[in-house]
């Protein structure tokens, strides 16, 4: 059984086949050619949780389980704050093969994700990006969006200032763009064509009334049911769009609040992205559209991407 670490899924996982991948896999999930369980998540104590995903790339396909702790003081101490293992394994024999670094992939695979939904959804001139989080997410965020739009300029925000400023620096001595730490996150997204929420936030950092016509927003941050991280006047006034339909149903934190306090129906989750994507349902309709994507993260982007890892040699383009 092979086991693939963090360091080598960071140098063989490029962007562009991490991206290519995904989309492949979300047009598959829409059309009901893969297979997959709800997430399920064990709370531990505050800040602290394990996760299961179950699924496979098809009924004869290669199929595999992910498991990963949440603890998100790590990266207050230079620590990853996902870790845990993909599972994959053969569709012949059923047995397994291999087992990759969870917390790489799915750094790596989220990120990839988003730049899919806003290549769909963003308007093709979108050149002003706004992270509201400076974490891990928001470096694979940033790298993985420059594949699908060309940003002259990107605004961070987060709960510590001087984070928030080493971020931008870091980022900009990197990447060559100008990167603006904001002082709020009002500020940040105030000329944003695209906005990205990559925050661990229980309660809502970023409002509707903030955002201007045409922007396109990816909700990143809350994975399971409970914490949101915009109002419900965003939700109600987006053209909104998931992942998964029954993942975003069941545990999309800010659609189901929303729902609940009776602003919206079912249907105003007018489609999965892989619907978009095979041209099943048209995404922005208009320039000035207020957009949204919800990413939960399904297990078929793990898999995915980990078993184009296993089976195929040398980095991934």
């Amino acid at each position: 059984m092979r086991f693939i670490d963090r360091e080598e899924v960071a140098r063989r996982l490029t962007y562009p086949a991490a991206i290519r991948l995904v989309r492949e896999a979300m047009i598959a999930l829409s059309r009901g050619e893969t297979l997959q369980l709800l997430r399920s998540i064990l709370r531990l104590s505050p800040g602290h949780a394990v996760g299961t995903m179950t699924g496979a790339l098809g009924a004869d396909a290669a199929f595999g389980v992910k498991l990963l702790s949440v603890f998100q003081e790590n990266f207050a101490r230079g620590k990853p704050s996902h870790q845990g293992l993909v599972v994959l394994f053969e569709p012949e024999s059923g047995a397994p093969v291999c087992a990759l670094d969870a917390g790489e992939i799915t750094a790596i695979r989220t990120a990839a994700a988003t730049a899919v939904a806003t290549d769909a959804l963003a308007r093709p001139d979108a050149h002003r990006l706004a992270l509201l989080g400076y974490g891990e997410q928001a470096s694979t965020h940033v790298r993985a969006l420059r594949e699908v739009r060309r940003f002259d300029v990107i605004t961070v925000w987060g709960r510590s200032p001087a984070r928030a400023e080493e971020f931008a620096r870091r980022t900009e001595r990197a990447l060559g763009v100008p990167v603006r730490a904001s002082s709020s996150a009002q500020e940040a997204v105030a000329e944003a064509d695209v906005v990205c929420t990559l925050t661990a936030a229980s309660e809502p950092v970023l409002l509707g009334r903030w955002l201007r016509p045409g922007t396109h927003v990816n909700l990143v941050g809350s994975s399971y049911l409970g914490p949101v991280e915009v109002d419900s006047d965003l939700i109600v006034a987006s053209r909104f769009i998931a992942d998964s339909r029954e993942g975003c149903l069941r545990q999309g934190a800010e659609f189901v609040k929303a729902k609940e306090a009776g602003l919206i129906g079912e249907d105003h989750l007018v489609a999965e992205i892989g619907e978009v994507l095979s041209g099943k349902v048209p995404g922005r309709r208009t320039a000035g559209e207020l957009t949204v994507y919800k990413s939960l993260g399904h297990i078929v982007q793990d898999l995915a991407t980990g078993w184009a890892l296993y089976s195929q040699p040398g980095e991934l383009s």
